[in-house]
Parts: C-alpha cells; sequence; structure tokens
C-alpha cells in the first residue's frame, strides 16, 4: 500500500524538524497545501520516482502569511532517505522559482539539526542569512537571489 503524503507529518522521525503533527492535524496540513495553489499559484508538488511512480515525497515554493518571499521545502519519506531525491526536486523548484515565475528572491527554514536538508541548501546556492522562528522554533533562513551563482 502506498503511503499517504500526510503521514509524513504525523511520522515523528520524518517530521522531527517540522511542526508536531497528530494524525488529524497532519492531514489538516495537507489539505491546507492545496488552497495555495488557489491563492498564490504556487504551492507543493508530489515527488515520484521515476521508474514505478511511487510516491518518494513533496517539494514546494509557496508564501508564508507573512512573507513576500517565496519560501522552498522538500521533504523524502524515511523509505528514500539518502537516494538524491531531495536534491533533484528541490533543484527543479528553485529552477521553478527563479525562472519560471521569475521570483527576485527565495528562502528556506532549516533547523541548524536539520544536516541533510542544509546540505541540499548548500547544493543549490543558498547561504545562511539570518536566524527567525517558525511555530516557537528557532530556525536558519537560508536565501538566494535570482542572478546568484552557486558557489
Amino acid at each position: 500500500m502506498q503511503k499517504l503524503p500526510h503521514l509524513f507529518h504525523a511520522d515523528p522521525v520524518s517530521s522531527v524538524h517540522l511542526v508536531p503533527a497528530d494524525r488529524h492535524a497532519a492531514w489538516r496540513i495537507f489539505c491546507s497545501q492545496a488552497g495555495l495553489w488557489l491563492i498564490h499559484g504556487a504551492g507543493w508538488w508530489a515527488v515520484e520516482e521515476k521508474e514505478t511512480a511511487q510516491l518518494v515525497g513533496n517539494v514546494g515554493a509557496f508564501f508564508r502569511e507573512e512573507s513576500t518571499v517565496m519560501e522552498l521545502g522538500w521533504n523524502t519519506y524515511r523509505a528514500f532517505w539518502g537516494q538524491g531525491f531531495a536534491n533533484e526536486a528541490a533543484a527543479a523548484v528553485l529552477n521553478h522559482a527563479l525562472e519560471i515565475r521569475r521570483e527576485p528572491k527565495v528562502r528556506a527554514l532549516i533547523a541548524s539539526a536539520n544536516a541533510s536538508s542544509l546540505r541540499v541548501a548548500r547544493r543549490l546556492g543558498l547561504t545562511y542569512e539570518a536566524e527567525t522562528e517558525i511555530y516557537g522554533k528557532a530556525v536558519g533562513m537560508y536565501t538566494r537571489e535570482r542572478g546568484s551563482s552557486v558557489v
């Protein structure tokens, strides 16, 4: 049976760097992400394995309520960690944000303990800008401007 996307948020290992969510809250998060497309014309995509079409995670380019800077996000289900899906999907969504949508700047909010997402951000050319807070947790804000190159 294929893992449902909202279960990622309810998995305590997969969601350790996200907002804690029980199954019902995770379902609300998943469903509300669909509304981002209606409001901003941006949101989250499913990431599938090409050979099997199996869902392996999600990647997004979206706006938070209080921000005018497009945010990037990526995750993969535990069974697919370490296989490069996050790198490939995050690179595609970065290209979409900067080259297709022509956003002047993008950001990613990443917990300092989230080593794998920090590696993805470095590969994308995102650099640390400041510390901020999300849902009561301190996170780093990593940014990249359109036209800047990967170092």
